[in-house]
């Protein structure tokens, strides 16, 4: 789903930022895509990373995530960017996601205790 983003996504823009970890495997190849769609792209960790000079002379900064990348990060590298003057973002609709992960059962509370 966020490969599918990024192509269609970096057509448009001339400059992607990918919100994820260096050791992520995901936010790396998202970033490869981008560049091989011939979009310049970083990957960074968090808003504060982002260099105003990135963004000298582009009209359009698409910005997508690793799959673990918490949804407050990208908030936050939103409004870096509109600090350093971007407009108010589109968001690109792409396809739901709907992952749930089991809790280990070592972390597991029986409901029967917390009544």
């Amino acid at each position: 789903n966020r490969q599918d983003a990024v192509k269609q996504l970096a057509g448009d823009c001339d400059l992607m930022l990918v919100v994820g970890s260096p050791n992520s495997s995901n936010s790396n190849r998202l970033r490869e895509l981008a560049e091989r769609m011939g979009t310049p792209a970083y990957l960074i960790d968090e808003a504060a990373q982002i260099e105003p000079e990135w963004l000298d002379g582009k009209i359009a900064v698409g910005v997508t995530a690793g799959a673990s990348a918490p949804e407050v990060l990208v908030n936050e590298v939103i409004e870096r960017l509109r600090e350093l003057g971007g407009n108010v973002p589109q968001e690109v609709e792409g396809r739901e996601e709907n992952i749930v992960f089991s809790m280990p059962k070592e972390l597991r509370i029986d409901a029967v205790e917390l009544d």
